[in-house]
């Protein structure tokens, strides 16, 4: 009997602590422009369902990753893989970046259109090859709710 009513009081507390966490509210920054760039590329290849100039983004090398899908490896399989993808007034927004030398790594949200709240979030590892900021992983994962 000690032990189910341990039990109960254990549950009870886990689920008051677990329905309590709201979620934050992070606070938008600004890029500067060399990496805003990449970003605003993104978004506008993305809307025109243009995979070669999505994979054009990425180092010849360069990994997505993206939840239920395989890791995609190298720029052609980076464009074979975005080819039924896209589409759609996508806003990446940026809540952490840093830039140490050569690479670059940003954090950020996705949404679609004039949505308020993030549908998913994202980081993008950089490089910068002959002067070219290029995004060498993409890793996203939507929100589960929305």
């Amino acid at each position: 009997m000690k032990y189910h009513r341990m039990l109960t009081l254990c549950l009870t507390l886990i689920i008051i602590s677990v329905t309590s966490v709201q979620a934050q509210t992070i606070q938008e920054i600004e890029l500067p422009n060399e990496l805003k760039k990449v970003l605003t590329n993104y978004e506008t290849h993305w809307k025109n369902s243009d995979a070669k100039a999505l994979a054009s983004l990425f180092t010849e090398d360069g990994f997505i990753l993206r939840p239920g899908h395989d890791l995609v490896k190298g720029r052609e399989n980076i464009q074979t893989s975005y080819e039924n993808a896209g589409g759609g007034d996508l806003v990446l927004r940026t809540y952490d970046y840093s830039v140490q030398g050569n690479l670059a790594y940003i954090i950020g949200g996705y949404t679609y259109g004039s949505r308020v709240k993030d549908m998913g979030k994202y980081t993008l590892t950089l490089k910068k090859i002959n002067g070219n900021w290029l995004i060498h992983s993409d890793m996203d994962n939507g929100n589960s709710t929305n």
